[in-house]
């Protein structure tokens, strides 16, 4: 199992796609293995015959662990490459026969006996089954709780962040048919049409929604900010910002460098819920929501947004973005956001109300910038100019998050914008 970012211990081997007796070319496609949201690829180093798998569909293997024997061409095993000869040392006895190792345990499936479990047929491999016991996590409490591996399937990480949570479904009571609510079965027409079924990447986002919504108290508030110096300054400077550094100047960059400032002038609104306690962040790493090509949304990280110039965050942004079109993004690219910008407006929306990217304990909204004709206070007298105006919109979690807060923190980015200074070099 290669190891597929700094942060990543383990992954999910999602599907075999060079079976057992089948050769390949080098470059072909061996394995896709899962981590977290994104999906991975594991080219052949080079031609050979793929001898046999050594894990399964569905399991989750350690990073470093043998998951396949390979019989590679001459041409690499006369290199002499270290993992060739361990692999070899690995699957042959003295005789040099191929020795028959131990087979991976099956993970088992276990069926929740609980009338309003969330996940009836819960996947528990060996690992999550290991933590259970040594937790004492019953299987109809795991049952309960949200799995964001594919097919649903509970992660090392969904363990440990339900155990940090509290374990809030440990004393949870079987419902009875005779006896407490159910939720009803009602049998809606949802009309006839072509089917499309949803694909891993959209079945955890499904989840994560309605966990973030049912788990934090989601409120709303609103301001809007007159970017007029900021655009100005923008469109004047972008050939002359891209011809000095190769890169793009979007507006991205300039909200997240606001963003990071309001951040360390409120750091409260940088945290996130364990249990009773509220954990104030060290870093400020900013997600923003980008599209795939598929049409679902990942969040990549901009890591410490505060101590990066004008300059850097551009280099990070336009990299994040280019990876994400491109389906390169890698675990660590998507890891450790501590608060998350949704830029609505790039599709045309006013305004959004976007659901909270957990365990964060707040996000953005920036709606498209818009010409408006606004009444503006002159020494002189009032006028009516063109500006520049965008909606900003802040969905935050009332456990942790008060109004006072939100909104303050909500303004000082507006102020941000608003103050640009448009005599700013480049």
């Amino acid at each position: 199992m290669p190891k597929m970012g700094e942060s990543i211990t383990e992954g999910t081997i999602i599907n075999w796609l060079v079976q057992e007796g089948d050769s390949f070319e080098e470059g072909d496609i061996l394995v896709e293995v899962a981590t977290d949201k994104v999906d991975n690829e594991v080219p052949a180093p080079s031609a050979g015959t793929m001898l046999e798998h050594k894990v399964r569909a569905k399991d989750v293997v350690p990073v470093g662990d043998v998951i396949a024997l390979l019989e590679l061409s001459d041409k690499v095993a006369n290199a002499g490459t270290q993992t060739s000869e361990k692999t070899t040392q690995q699957s042959t006895g003295e005789s040099g026969k191929k020795k028959s190792l131990p087979k991976k345990k099956a993970a088992t499936t276990t069926k929740s006996i609980s009338a309003n479990a969330i996940n009836e047929h819960v996947f528990i491999s060996p690992l999550v089954d290991s933590m259970a016991r040594k937790h004492h996590i019953s299987y109809e409490e795991l049952a309960r709780i949200q799995g964001t591996g594919n097919e649903g399937r509970l992660r090392k990480s969904d363990v440990v962040n339900y155990i940090k949570e509290g374990r809030p479904f440990q004393f949870a009571q079987v419902v009875s048919e005779n006896n407490g609510f159910k939720i009803p079965d009602l049998k809606f027409d949802k009309g006839k049409g072509k089917i499309v079924e949803m694909d891993r990447m959209r079945q955890m986002i499904s989840d994560h929604m309605v966990f973030s919504a049912t788990t934090a108290p989601h409120v709303t508030a609103y301001v809007e900010a007159d970017l007029t110096d900021m655009v100005t300054w923008r469109n004047a400077n972008k050939v002359a910002f891209q011809k000095k550094y190769n890169e793009k100047l979007t507006f991205t960059p300039l909200f997240i460098e606001a963003v990071a400032r309001a951040i360390k002038e409120f750091p409260m609104i940088n945290s996130s819920l364990d249990g009773t306690n509220i954990i104030v962040k060290d870093d400020i790493n900013i997600g923003m929501a980008t599209a795939l090509p598929s049409g679902n949304l990942i969040v990549p990280v901009v890591r410490n947004a505060d101590k990066k110039n004008l300059k850097e965050l551009a280099e990070s942004t336009n990299e994040l973005v280019s990876k994400a079109r491109e389906n390169k993004l890698k675990g660590d690219d998507t890891k450790g956001s501590t608060f998350t910008i949704s830029n609505v407006g790039t599709f045309g929306s006013l305004m959004g109300t976007p659901i909270i990217n957990q365990p964060e304990a707040a996000i953005l909204a920036t709606g498209i910038i818009k010409k408006r004709a606004e009444v503006m206070e002159r020494e002189d007298g009032d006028t009516i100019e063109i500006r520049h105006m965008m909606y900003l919109s802040l969905s935050f979690d009332h456990r942790i998050v008060d109004g006072y807060l939100a909104g303050s923190f909500l303004r000082k980015i507006a102020d941000h914008l608003e103050q640009f200074d448009g005599k700013r070099s480049i």
